[in-house]
């Protein structure tokens, strides 16, 4: 199947034979992984730049405001990043760094400069808020897209876009947090318009993607809205400034340059 044909086409084609699919599981769940793996595809960057600012509601309806700047290099699932904060003065100056892998968790340090250290985030520590906002350490990372078994569960819109409905689980479990991840990847422009991240069986995060733009041949959403289900919170993050294909290298990406 030709990939960028299936844009238009995909859609369709499930229906039109959705009794034989039906029958076949294994084509199923490799269809599944396909429209992935095209959806990373299409935001393929060699390295992205960004100013970050959040706002967070919280469950009181008391909103916080924080500013970061992102910087990341490299291929999906085996990249670099570091995140740093900029504002307000409390926060500013904390920086996280993640290399991610391919084929297994991200590695993590945080650079806390009121206390001059820098420390490795445990896996078991994960799960934990990044400094009062609603995404967790592990929302931070990217994971390859061989490290999930995928299901496609049906087509619903998301903000009247079609979408495919995915449901990814972890093929090592103690690598999560989460036992299953729904995506809904929007049939027009592969784009994923949300994300619904399960414990057990229950949801306990919810990702919306909105106001999709193109930036530089790359459909980008540039506003971000985290909900925590359990604490009845939420953080939105508005990306400013975003370019793709910056200059930056290996070096700019270590726990050295970190604390700078």
């Amino acid at each position: 199947m030709n990939k960028r044909r299936s844009s238009r086409g995909l859609g369709c084609l499930f229906w039109t034979s959705g009794c034989l699919l039906l029958l076949l599981p294994p084509l199923l769940a490799q269809d599944a992984r396909q429209i992935v793996q095209e959806s990373q595809n299409r935001g393929r960057a060699n390295s992205q730049r960004y100013e970050g600012v959040l706002e967070v509601f919280g469950a009181n309806h008391k909103v916080s405001k924080k500013s970061w700047t992102v910087a990341r290099l490299g291929s999906y699932g085996n990249s670099k990043a570091i995140i740093r904060f900029t504002e307000p003065a409390e926060v500013r100056g904390v920086a996280l760094l993640v290399v991610n892998h391919s084929d297994r968790s991200s590695d993590q340090w945080m650079w806390t400069p009121a206390i001059g250290r820098d420390r490795r985030i445990a896996l078991q520590d994960r799960s934990t808020r990044f400094f009062g906002t609603d995404f967790s350490f592990e929302d931070l990372e990217e994971r390859d897209v061989n490290q999930y078994d995928y299901r496609l569960a049906g087509d619903e819109p998301i903000d009247g876009a079609v979408c495919w409905r995915i449901e990814a689980r972890p093929r090592e479990s103690k690598t999560s947090q989460y036992t299953l991840t729904r995506v809904w990847i929007r049939q027009d422009n592969y784009v994923p318009a949300q994300y619904e991240s399960w414990i057990a069986d229950q949801p306990v995060r919810r990702l919306h993607q909105t106001d999709i733009q193109n930036v530089q041949g790359i459909w980008t959403p540039r506003t971000l809205e985290m909900t925590d289900l359990r604490r009845h919170s939420r953080t939105v993050l508005r990306q400013d400034k975003l370019e793709y294909n910056v200059p930056m290298k290996d070096g700019d990406f270590t726990v050295q340059a970190l604390r700078q």
